[in-house]
């Protein structure tokens, strides 16, 4: 090969290098990963709706949505560190730990809230009415052990029974599953799962199918009132590097959360559209109307597991407030 040519090639793949650099950090492509439930139903509302798409082409430009489905806060913070989706959608357990771990890297951080639900641990045995009485037979079934959301707020339901030397002691005894596994689990009875910590509308549909089925513990027992348990997080570099992609997808969640208050009804089937959910209509409405349920994007009562977390040695880094662990943003400012 000639100098010439050889400097053309060279030239040449300079230049794709730099093209294929500047259409990977290309404003308006978005990957959100998101998991099973109810509590996701503003990510529903906003992909059914076009919410992202409506409040990008305002700011001229197109975006590319794409919703990615996982189960478990391990899964969603891989695909998140791995570059495979910009956003994750998981609970405020997981988002605390992936926020511990990039803290001076990558620096992740909360984008917003998903609304306010409670979260209940169901029992099929009757022997068991708290978490004092579950034994060595006994299997709870959670997203992920030791990195949930599910999981954390039964360690510090753990530690407040037992103290903090014992806030594992139930991880044991618990085992990952989908959400929709657990459930059906404790509905149909008979299993080596006979407890589940789940999330709307799991628990609510245990409750309804299997008369046995109880509430051993509730989220916001535990966190002493109602509590964004689900959230949004993302790597400073794409809120960086994406500003206008970022405001949309922020502003498409504020729109979704007015629409959920707003129309309860047209929510609810939304919900069954996009997630080919089975579930009675009734039930699900009478969760989306539910007094204990709020839809708003602002963080609340998030910083009780962020202490405890630390207390105990999951996280090393101590947040002075929720505005260590989620963005600077208007969404964020009133957070706790």
């Amino acid at each position: 090969m000639n100098r010439f040519a050889r400097k053309s090639v060279s030239l040449i793949a300079g230049l794709g290098l730099a093209l294929g650099s500047l259409a990977a950090h290309a404003e308006g492509q978005i990957r959100i990963a998101e998991q099973f439930g109810i509590v996701y139903l503003l990510l529903n509302i906003a992909q059914d709706q076009k919410l992202i798409e409506k409040h990008a082409k305002a700011a001229g430009i197109d975006a590319k949505v794409e919703w990615i489905k996982l189960s478990g806060g391990s899964a969603i913070n891989d695909a998140l560190l791995s570059g495979n989706i910009e956003v994750a959608g998981a609970g405020v357990g997981p988002l605390l730990t992936i926020w511990d771990r990039t803290k001076g890297k990558q620096n992740v951080k909360g984008v917003a809230s998903l609304g306010n639900f409670p979260y209940y641990l169901v029992s099929n045995n009757p022997a068991v009415k708290t978490i004092a009485d579950f034994t060595d037979k006994d299997r709870i079934a959670l997203p992920a052990v030791g990195v949930s959301v599910q999981s954390r707020v039964l360690q510090l339901a753990s530690a407040k029974q037992w103290g903090d030397r014992d806030f594992a002691k139930l991880d044991k005894i618990s085992v990952a599953l989908p959400h929709p596994d657990s459930a059906a689990a404790i509905i149909k009875g008979g299993t080596e799962i006979n407890a589940h910590f789940g999330s709307p509308p799991f628990q609510e549909q245990e409750l309804a199918g299997n008369p046995a089925a109880h509430i051993v513990l509730n989220s916001y027992q535990v966190l002493g009132g109602p509590a964004s348990a689900t959230v949004l997080y993302a790597t400073e570099k794409f809120r960086n590097e994406n500003p206008k992609t970022y405001k949309a997808f922020v502003d498409a969640l504020d729109d979704a959360a007015k629409f959920a208050t707003a129309n309860p009804e047209k929510a609810a089937d939304i919900y069954i559209k996009v997630g080919n959910a089975k579930i009675d209509r009734e039930l699900l409405l009478k969760i989306i109307k539910g007094p204990e349920v709020q839809f708003k994007t602002t963080p609340q009562n998030t910083y009780a597991l962020a202490e405890f977390m630390h207390r105990v040695g999951a996280i090393k880094n101590k947040p002075a407030s929720t505005k260590d662990y989620f963005f600077d943003d208007a969404q964020n400012a009133a957070g706790n």
